[in-house]
């Protein structure tokens, strides 16, 4: 990814976009379904909140079907991202905004990714074309890398999660691959420091 400076020569910071289930927390074949279920991986609510420490603006974009198939409704998806926001304020962090999918595949919606719906919705909530402004979406599928890509994200891979799998999947784009979401965080702060 081309390193893009202001007008002082300051290397600007990309937006954060990061997919939850597996890249933020354990995911599960059977949903996260409570927030008793919902547990954080190792180090990654230290990662979120260093990167938004340092200044980058960090957005949770997620695919919740598990909505639309009765598994637990959006009262206890909110209770969820309360948990996970308290755990990165505590450690010092913002994250600035989650946008999610309650939507099943065959609902024809336009969020699910890989579509790129969700991303939109942050664009637009934050006046921003990521085409034109720097932004990384972190994820652990073939999914979050092409929805993001599909909006000029510059596509990561962490191997948590489904990452072990979607790594070996056919890609028509590059993509940068991370143990987890601190190496991740680490290789970007040392980056755009």
């Amino acid at each position: 990814m081309p390193q893009i400076t202001d007008q002082n020569n300051i290397k600007t910071k990309p937006i954060i976009l990061l997919d939850r289930d597996g890249v933020i927390n354990y995911d599960s074949d059977a949903y996260i379904k409570s927030v008793d279920e919902w547990q954080p991986l190792p180090g990654s609510i230290k990662a979120i909140a260093a990167l938004s420490k340092a200044g980058f603006r960090v957005f949770v974009v997620t695919n919740q079907s598990g909505i639309a198939r009765g598994y637990y409704d959006e009262a206890e998806l909110l209770a969820m991202h309360q948990k996970m926001m308290a755990l990165v304020e505590a450690e010092g962090g913002t994250i600035e905004g989650i946008e999610y999918c309650p939507h099943g595949p065959d609902d024809g919606c336009s969020c699910r990714k890989p579509l790129p719906g969700m991303i939109e919705s942050i664009e637009s909530k934050i006046n921003a074309d990521f085409t034109q402004t720097q932004a990384i979406m972190v994820g652990d599928s073939k999914r979050d890398l092409e929805a993001g890509h599909a909006r000029g994200c510059h596509p990561a891979l962490v191997l948590t999660g489904k990452g072990r799998d979607s790594q070996y999947k056919e890609f028509n784009f590059y993509f940068d691959v991370y143990a987890d979401l601190a190496a991740f965080a680490l290789a970007t702060l040392h980056k755009f420091a």
